[in-house]
């Protein structure tokens, strides 16, 4: 399996944010990033619908979701998945913030997300996390069912073969946030990982965090 390539580094602070057009998830309509010019934007990009913890952070944002607009932040997420099945995800998890679907990856490539092989270290990274996630929610499963322990464990999601196919072709994708000014122009970001690489694979910065980067644009 082979990886997607990464034309760029990651996007930093003082450089103009990349322009994209994605259909959305919880409607039909198409977002872009342009709908956003005139007002500052906090861009999550996330993992396909298969990762437990792209989801809860994304319900956690949502929850957040006031203090982001009183600091003058829109929110919008996007997940690596198909647009029907983000739907028909969405339709029954309704969330307030805006969801776009990207399931080709291609805002991530934009922004210069890594992606790497999904090696057997890369496995037994995910299987950890996933093993503690489950067990945060009083699930004991042993590490080569850990990932769907936690799946279980968020609302309850039981993984399908889209779900293992969209895994094997994304390989190791890492996520990251990037705070958007009025002009378009990046002024923070969080790329998972940081120097850390596929040792820091699976951290999200917390909802105090991002309120903070807000405050201080």
């Amino acid at each position: 399996m082979g990886t997607a390539s990464v034309t760029r580094p990651p996007v930093q602070p003082g450089e103009p944010a990349p322009e994209f057009s994605l259909p959305s998830a919880q409607q039909e309509r198409m977002i872009s990033l342009a709908d956003y010019r005139g007002r500052a934007v906090l861009l999550a990009l996330y993992r396909g619908l298969y990762c437990p913890l792209c989801r809860r952070h994304v319900t956690q944002l949502d929850d957040a979701r006031l203090k982001l607009h009183e600091a003058g932040i829109e929110t919008l997420g996007i997940f690596a998945a198909k647009a029907e099945r983000a739907r028909l995800y969405f339709r029954f998890r309704p969330l307030r913030v805006a969801v776009a679907a990207d399931p080709e990856l291609s805002t991530h490539r934009a922004y210069g997300l890594p992606n790497l092989p999904l090696t057997p270290e890369v496995l037994q990274i995910v299987g950890a996390k996933a093993a503690e996630l489950a067990r945060e929610q009083g699930i004991d499963a042993p590490p080569e069912q850990a990932l769907e322990a936690a799946n279980r464990a968020v609302e309850g999601y039981e993984l399908e073969t889209a779900d293992f196919e969209d895994l094997r072709r994304h390989q190791t994708q890492f996520v990251g946030q990037f705070l958007i000014d009025r002009d378009g122009i990046v002024r923070w970001a969080n790329i998972e990982g940081g120097t850390r690489g596929v040792a820091g694979l699976i951290s999200y910065p917390t909802i105090e965090e991002l309120v903070a980067a807000a405050r201080a644009l």
